[in-house]
């Protein structure tokens, strides 16, 4: 088991959507490490330390050549195979580089609509999303948000229900109904589930017209990311699944993305987009406000007993070693 700070280059992070990674290779940044994604002519995507190690210069300035088999760089067009291996320096057409002139490589793989990356080869496995393979339900994802704040300061805000009647008051709740039920935790091999989650909502999803009690459930999928599941009242009722893809780019800065798996075959794409960017909107000013950006896992803030998802949250961080964006 990895140790300390190193934890996190060890897991899988989402970096970029999937359909924005056409032909020319594109920059991101996770844990606070320059990258550039690319694809070769079958489609996979690659993904490399934005850095030539001939002089320096960002692979992203680049282009994909050689029908789609390397990553070329802007400054003297060194060319790079999928594997990171330097396969021509065109100022020496006659000289085959040795093994040692290549670029820093990373494992990357496309799930959820998005294209994920891990620093540090290991076992650990892709974040779930269980209702990516359930044909009932349509998917779309959501997103990017920049944020100025850090991943578990935004995965603990996802997982709390007591600020729907304030943050999203008219939309998610109201402040004549913020009680909450008695929820329960039970850990989980990536985290825990909390069930019996019930709150009142005027508009609990975009086709709602009244409001109602609305069962959830949560569940912590690893140290960045999670998802909700909307319960529905009855057999055949609504249900809506939505899944919380963070990239930590930063101690203090993240992108977002939602992943909407639901039964709502009626609203456009635009109208479910817009309702989740309302939602967040909302949600965003409150995360960069907070003080300090980085998640307090050992003290400094009050709890009470209705934050217990917030508690087992910083009690996995603690379990698990993660300090990226923590303090």
């Amino acid at each position: 088991m990895v140790v300390g700070s190193m934890i996190e280059r060890c897991l899988w992070h989402p970096v970029i959507a999937a359909d924005e990674l056409g032909a020319a290779p594109l920059a991101a940044r996770l844990l606070n490490e320059d990258l550039v994604l690319w694809r070769n002519a079958s489609g996979a995507a690659h993904a490399f330390a934005d850095r030539c190690p001939h002089r320096g210069t960002k692979l992203s300035l680049g282009r994909v050549v050689e029908g789609g088999t390397r990553l070329e760089c802007p400054y003297h067009g060194w060319q790079f195979e999928a594997s990171g291996h330097c396969a021509l320096i065109p100022a020496l057409p006659a000289f085959t580089p040795p093994p040692t002139h290549r670029a820093c490589s990373f494992e990357a793989i496309e799930a959820h609509g998005l294209v994920w990356v891990r620093l540090q080869n290991s076992d650990t496995r892709l974040p779930a999303f269980e209702a990516e393979h359930d044909p009932r339900l349509r998917k779309l994802l959501c997103g990017p948000y920049t944020v100025a704040a850090s991943a578990p300061r935004i995965v603990e805000n996802f997982l709390d229900m007591a600020h729907f009647g304030f943050v999203h008051e008219g939309w998610l709740g109201d402040r004549a109904h913020t009680a909450l039920a008695d929820y329960r935790i039970e850990p989980t091999p990536t985290g825990f589930v909390a069930t019996g989650c019930r709150a009142w909502q005027p508009q609990s999803n975009a086709l709602s017209e009244r409001g109602s009690v609305v069962d959830y459930r949560y569940e912590l999928t690893s140290p960045f990311t999670a998802v909700l599941t909307k319960l529905p009242q009855a057999q055949g009722g609504y249900r809506d699944e939505i899944g919380l893809f963070v990239c930590p780019q930063d101690t203090e800065q993240s992108v977002v993305w939602f992943r909407l798996a639901v039964t709502d075959r009626v609203s456009s794409d635009a109208e479910l987009r817009a309702f989740q960017h309302t939602i967040f909107m909302q949600d965003q000013p409150i995360l960069e406000s907070q003080s300090p950006k980085r998640l307090p896992v050992r003290g400094g803030e009050l709890h009470c007993a209705a934050d217990r998802a917030s508690a087992a949250y910083r009690r996995v961080l603690i379990e698990r070693g993660i300090t990226f964006g923590v303090c």
